[in-house]
């Protein structure tokens, strides 16, 4: 199949690349369909949730874990069931980024992950229920983030 992209042109993607998200985004909700595709040179760090019914909309997503090493997303009970899983750590998490110049700008939010079963191929959006996590850090908090490039900026 062929998609056209927001950050990557056309592509050919598989049926059993997407992604489905049952609930949608925040925002987004009636977007049920998305494939995640790596940013070139951002070692898988930097992946865009590109929507398979168009080029819009396209969310540019960030591993957390390489901007905060002690993240620990901790998912409800019915979150968990959701996912067909018994514990959060058995999951993908990504966290969505405003892209900004200079790049030190950009914000993540790591309050609302992304959350992936890549075995089921399935996602959702979660709200975690903690003070921890913010829904706009900037990049320049993290010992890392403030000099790479953000890709599509």
């Amino acid at each position: 199949m062929q998609l056209n992209t927001k950050y990557f042109g056309q592509i050919a993607y598989a049926p059993e690349d997407v992604l489905d998200f049952p609930d949608g985004l925040f925002g987004f909700e009636s977007e049920k369909r998305f494939l995640l595709l790596p940013f070139s040179g951002s070692q898988g760090n930097m992946l865009c949730l590109q929507s398979v019914s168009a080029p819009s909309p396209a969310f540019i997503l960030m591993n957390p874990f390489s901007l905060k090493p002690d993240y620990r997303p901790v998912l409800s009970r019915e979150e968990l069931k959701l996912m067909g899983v018994s514990q959060s750590c058995e999951l993908c998490y990504y966290v969505m980024c405003v892209a900004k110049e200079p790049v030190g700008e950009s914000t993540v939010n790591l309050r609302c992950p992304v959350v992936v079963n890549p075995e089921l191929r399935r996602g959702t959006q979660v709200i975690l229920d903690t003070t921890d996590y913010h829904m706009r850090h900037r990049l320049e908090e993290f010992s890392n983030g403030g000099g790479e490039s953000v890709a599509g900026s």
